[in-house]
């Protein structure tokens, strides 16, 4: 049994709350630039004391409107600054903010407000107004619901003019990081979504150690993030709790078709993404090139920035002959590349499934390093991220500090430490159930930890397939390898009790057009690319690359693109963008049947 423990670098304390945050920043510096609100007439800037006003007045209103401390109140929006702000204002009001998606449907947020018993909920606009009212009836605790477009805020803010600042003052007196911060809900790929039950002390307590391990990247004077991944997902809100800490300018970006615009206006060094979209940004540019004549070009440089990131890690670094080529590529490609995203992003973070060490090296080599980051909601986002004094592309890193990881014998990856939930909202069964009898936190997924104590996820143990054969194959590492090809937009690999390995894939509609015209089909459609034999060779050579990554037992025999997409609308992918196999495996059993006809 492997373990990797890593101290705390912050020593542990009980002591204070998130409401905390944005007070302890107007006195360090209030005049600091924290925020960068988007409006009709560009970007608006938010100082440290004027964020702390403008959370202590709404937190009066939610105090006026009859929130006690410790009720329940809801957030459904997109990603923006009322959301921020409404979360810590509801944590100064002493109350527990429960987020939800905003693409939520009513029988979703029915749950969500009836397990939780929220007594209000603030919805983003109309849209979200009526998909409460549907619901409204049935969930009696809910007594007002207030919208940010239909002028909510702005009555809340009306209402706690007449609440002074010793009312405000005592509902978080007695408080501390023990007490309830949030109940976030899991994504669901299994069931019905639980309730994890996170306390103040679970983002504080990460946030304080974060602060001092990724100084250089929260740290310098310019430091800046656009948020544009959902703040109902715990990845989005612990950087969305770190960046307030830190006091970095943040930014919000709600509508993700607007985000190249956004980064270009909002110029932040650090962000925060997926691996779909690093593999977006990559195939952008690339078919970009390829239509502006240059894909011979592009390709020279991405095989040079691989080359230059790879040698990196070697003692020696970059030759002069690699050395070169990048100075060159730097002002052909890589410069321009960055411009696309700001043209001062210097970091990101990846999470929620495995980069890959192509994308990893590629972007290092252009000039933005890629942090891998592994953590699930019971373990408030982060267990292990690369940093930039301890990075191996291809692994999630080092433990977090104050975080230990451990491989049980099963291959499981058991972790304890700072960040872990104190449990299910409701489910003591459950909670039971997620951890060892040593208190250790059962994640699900599977994972290796190398002599030097770095993190590598291998798949998820329920989704582990079993072929006739009896050879286990995880299924995650081969989508993902397949996936990063331009055209595929989904993959699923399949195969439980069947003689071979088999997947289905969907098309990405968006870089069709652009793949097709680079390679001389502007005839192609969604329709023929199901059948079309020069597309089937292009995503046979993905599902190719997939395969040399595992044994001739574990490949990819064959595959079948199917019509349409796996979408949250239809059912098949969580908020998060996570497959819902079960779903995907019933409504799509005619699919997997013909792979083995």
């Amino acid at each position: 049994m492997r373990e990797s423990i890593s101290p705390p670098v912050v020593p542990p304390t009980t002591q204070g709350t998130l409401a905390d945050l944005p007070v302890r920043g107007a006195a360090r510096r209030p005049d600091r630039v924290v925020f960068s609100v988007k409006g009709d007439d560009g970007w608006r800037d938010v100082t440290a004391r004027g964020f702390a006003d403008e959370v202590a007045r709404l937190a009066k209103g939610f105090v006026a409107a009859g929130i006690e401390a410790g009720d329940r109140v809801a957030i459904m929006s997109r990603t923006r600054y009322e959301w921020t702000l409404a979360d810590f204002a509801l944590w100064t009001a002493g109350a527990v903010p429960v987020p939800v998606y905003e693409t939520s449907s009513a029988g979703q947020l029915k749950w969500i407000l009836q397990d939780t018993g929220t007594r209000a909920l603030l919805v983003e606009n109309e849209t979200h107004a009526a998909v409460a009212a549907q619901v409204r009836d049935d969930c009696p605790d809910l007594e007002h619901v207030w919208s940010i477009e239909g002028g909510g805020l702005e009555d809340l803010l009306a209402a706690g003019a007449d609440v002074d600042d010793a009312t405000l003052a005592a509902r978080t007196a007695g408080r501390d990081r023990t007490d309830l911060a949030t109940v976030i809900y899991t994504s669901g790929t299994t069931g019905r979504p639980k309730g994890c039950e996170l306390t103040h002390g679970n983002f504080m307590d990460l946030s304080d150690n974060i602060c001092v391990e990724l100084d250089v990247i929260v740290g310098p004077e310019d430091a800046s993030v656009l948020l544009f991944l959902p703040l109902a997902h715990v990845f989005a809100r612990l950087i969305e709790v770190v960046a307030v800490d830190a006091m970095m300018r943040v930014g919000h970006a709600p509508d993700i078709k607007n985000l190249t615009g956004d980064l270009q206006a909002f110029r932040p060094t650090f962000l925060l993404a997926v691996p779909r979209v690093f593999e977006k940004v990559y195939n952008a540019a690339d078919q970009s090139a390829r239509n502006d004549g240059k894909g011979g070009i592009f390709t020279r440089a991405t095989r040079t920035a691989i080359a230059y990131s790879r040698a990196l890690d070697e003692p020696r670094g970059p030759s002069l002959r690699v050395r070169v080529a990048h100075a060159v590529m730097e002002r052909l490609v890589y410069r321009r590349l960055r411009a696309r995203l700001g043209g001062h992003i210097r970091w990101a973070v990846s999470g929620g499934a495995p980069l890959g060490e192509r994308l990893g090296h590629f972007f290092r080599g252009v000039g933005i390093t890629v942090l891998e980051g592994y953590g699930l909601t019971e373990t408030t986002a982060p267990v292990a991220v690369g940093t930039p004094d301890n990075l191996r592309i291809g692994a999630v890193g080092l433990p977090i500090p104050g975080v230990g990881m451990r491989i049980d014998e099963d291959g499981e990856l058991l972790v304890c430490g700072e960040g872990v939930f104190r449990g299910y909202r409701g489910d003591p069964e459950a909670t039971r159930a997620a951890f060892t009898d040593d208190g250790w936190l059962r994640t699900g997924d599977l994972g290796n930890i190398d002599e030097d104590g770095f993190l590598s996820i291998t798949g998820r143990k329920k989704e582990i397939i079993v072929t006739a054969g009896g050879k286990n194959v995880a299924p995650s590492g081969l989508e993902d390898v397949v996936r990063a090809h331009p055209l595929v937009s989904q993959a699923v690999v399949v195969g439980d009790g069947r003689p071979f390995v088999g997947a289905l894939l969907t098309i990405d509609t968006d870089m069709l057009e652009s793949w097709a015209t680079s390679h001389g089909r502007p005839d192609l459609t969604p329709e023929l690319c199901l059948t079309d034999p020069m597309v089937r060779e292009h995503i046979q050579m993905a599902v190719d690359r997939a395969n040399a990554t595992v044994s001739r037992a574990e490949s990819i025999r064959k595959f079948r693109i199917i019509p349409g997409d796996f979408t949250e609308d239809s059912g098949h992918l969580t908020p998060s963008l996570k497959l819902r196999r079960k779903e995907i495996l019933r409504d799509f059993a005619g699919e997997v049947e013909a792979l083995y006809s």
